[in-house]
C-alpha cells in the first residue's frame, strides 16, 4: 500500500508517515520499483501501535521504546503518565479558577485586569505584609474578587493577615456567605474556626441567620465563636452555650462580656441571671466554676440577681461568698 492510500486510511498525514520513516519508528518494508513507500498490513499495524500510545500522551521516543524494548515496564511509565496528567490539570485548574476571578471582578479594561492579577498573586505570596497589604487594598481602585478573598482566610495562619482578609470580606457585604457558609462544614477544624470568625465580622441578618445555625454545630470552637458574636447582636439563643463558656473556663470574659451586653435589653437580664443561678445550684459545678458564674452576675441588672447576689453572700464556699459581698458593694455604690 503507497503512502496516500495509508494515510487516507489510518488518519495519519503523509508528511508525519515521512517522519515516523525518517525517525526509524516506521520504516515501509518495501519501496516500488518508481521508488515509492510500500507499506505492508504489518507497517499499517505498527502505525496505529503508535497512534494509539502517542493518544496516552507519549513522547515519540517513548512510543519507540515501548514498542522497540522488550525490558519495557508500561506500569511505570502509565504512573508517569498519570502524575503528568495530574499535574497539567491541576494547572489548568488554577488558571480556569484564576480567570474566573478576574470576569466576576468585571474590569473595565487591561488596567483594572493588571491590578486583579497582581492583587492575586499577592494574596498568594509568601511574605505575611504582601497578603496583609493585598487584603487591605482590595476596593481602593479595583476589589479584589470574592472566592480569593474567602480562599485566602480560610487558609491564613498569620493572626494580622487573617484579621486583614476578614475585614476586606466584611467590606463586601454578604457577597463571600454562601463559600463561608461551606468552610463550617470543613472537615479540618482550623478552617471551621476561620470560616465563623469571617461571618462574625460581617453585619447583616444573613450572617446572623447562619451564626444562629452555628449554635448547633458539633463543633465546640465555631459554637462558642457564633455565640459571642450574637450576644453582641442582641441574639437571646446565645445564651446557653455562653453560659457553659462560663462554666468551661474557655474565652469566659469575652462570654461574660456578651452576656452583659444581653442584659441591657430588660426582657433578657432576669433570663440570664436565672440561667446562671441555675448553673449555680448544680452540685457537679466545681469552686472555679462557681465562681466565674457568680462573677459573671455583676453585669446582669435586675432584681433576680441581687437575690441570688444576697443569697450566694452566705454560700458555703468562702471565695464564692466573698465574690458576692464585693459585687454586692459595688452595687450599692452605684
Amino acid at each position: 500500500m503507497l503512502i496516500g492510500e495509508v494515510a487516507r486510511r489510518s488518519g495519519v498525514s503523509a508528511r508525519m508517515l515521512r517522519h515516523y520513516d525518517s525517525l526509524g519508528l516506521v520504516r515501509p518494508t518495501g519501496r516500488t520499483d518508481a521508488g515509492y513507500r510500500e507499506y505492508s498490513s504489518e507497517d499499517i499495524r505498527r502505525i496505529f501501535h503508535i497512534e494509539s500510545l502517542r493518544s496516552l500522551g507519549l513522547s515519540l521516543r517513548e512510543v519507540r521504546r515501548a514498542l522497540d524494548d522488550p525490558g519495557f515496564r508500561p506500569s511505570e511509565l502509565v504512573d508517569d503518565l498519570i502524575r503528568q496528567t495530574r499535574e497539567r490539570i491541576a494547572g489548568e485548574t488554577e488558571l480556569l479558577t484564576r480567570l474566573r476571578r478576574i470576569g466576576a471582578a468585571e474590569p473595565a479594561g487591561w488596567e483594572d485586569v493588571l491590578q486583579i492579577v497582581a492583587l492575586l498573586q499577592a494574596l498568594g505570596s509568601e511574605s505575611a505584609g504582601k497578603r496583609q497589604r493585598a487584603a487591605l487594598s482590595s476596593g481602593e481602585k479595583v476589589r479584589v474578587p470574592v472566592e480569593a478573598l474567602v480562599e485566602a482566610a480560610l487558609s491564613e495562619t498569620d493572626p494580622n493577615v487573617a484579621g486583614a482578609l476578614r475585614w476586606a470580606l466584611a467590606q463586601s457585604g454578604d457577597a463571600g456567605l454562601a463559600l463561608l457558609a461551606d468552610g463550617l462544614g470543613s472537615p479540618m477544624a482550623e478552617v471551621r474556626k476561620r470560616a465563623v470568625q469571617s461571618i462574625a465580622e460581617i453585619p447583616n441578618g444573613e450572617a446572623t441567620a447562619l451564626l444562629q445555625d452555628a449554635l448547633t454545630s458539633p463543633d465546640i470552637v465555631v459554637r462558642e465563636h457564633a455565640a459571642v458574636a450574637l450576644g453582641a447582636r442582641g441574639v437571646a439563643d446565645a445564651v446557653p452555650t455562653l453560659i457553659d463558656m462560663i462554666v468551661e473556663g474557655t474565652n469566659d470574659a469575652d462570654a461574660a462580656d456578651a452576656l452583659s451586653a444581653l442584659a441591657s435589653h430588660p426582657a433578657l437580664a432576669d433570663q440570664i441571671a436565672t440561667g446562671l443561678v441555675d448553673r449555680l445550684a448544680r452540685r457537679t459545678i466545681g469552686s472555679s466554676a462557681r465562681q466565674r458564674l457568680t462573677q459573671a452576675l455583676a453585669d446582669i441588672p435586675g432584681i433576680t440577681t441581687s437575690r441570688a447576689l444576697a443569697d450566694l453572700s452566705h454560700d458555703e464556699d468562702r471565695a464564692v461568698a466573698l465574690t458576692a459581698i464585693y459585687i454586692l458593694g459595688i452595687r450599692s455604690a452605684r
